[in-house]
């Protein structure tokens, strides 16, 4: 089920340089820490508060996860929670990296950090 709420990797890219949105990665922790998104604020599913992210009407929040199923269900617990509008990344971290969209990881082969840019 898609509506209005899916947004895909490219507009939340330039949402976020712009300064529109605030992205919440609701992965868990050592998954944020192998590969994240630059800007992006980590408040795991495991733990989520939905009333303790700030509801500010000059950004948007915008959930995100791995695939799009935690921060779907993050979404959900927030608007319920909040009543405020909000999204979530449709595909997730995977379909941000598919877009060659820049982010943060560890290489698994030397255990340095690689940075691909940023906005």
């Amino acid at each position: 089920m898609s509506d209005a709420r899916d947004l895909k990797p490219n507009p939340i890219f330039d949402d976020l340089k712009a300064g529109r949105i605030l992205l919440v990665d609701v992965r868990e922790p050592s998954e944020f820490a192998n590969q994240r998104i630059h800007g992006a604020l980590l408040m795991p599913l495991s733990t989520f508060e939905p009333k303790a992210l700030p509801i500010d009407s000059a950004r948007r929040i915008v959930f995100q996860c791995g695939s799009g199923k935690r921060s779907r269900m993050a979404l959900d617990q927030f608007m319920a929670a909040s009543g405020a509008d909000a999204a979530h990344m449709d595909g997730g971290i995977g379909a941000w990296r598919q877009q060659g969209l820049p982010c943060v990881q560890i290489d698994p082969a030397t255990g340095r950090v690689v940075d691909n840019g940023h906005y």
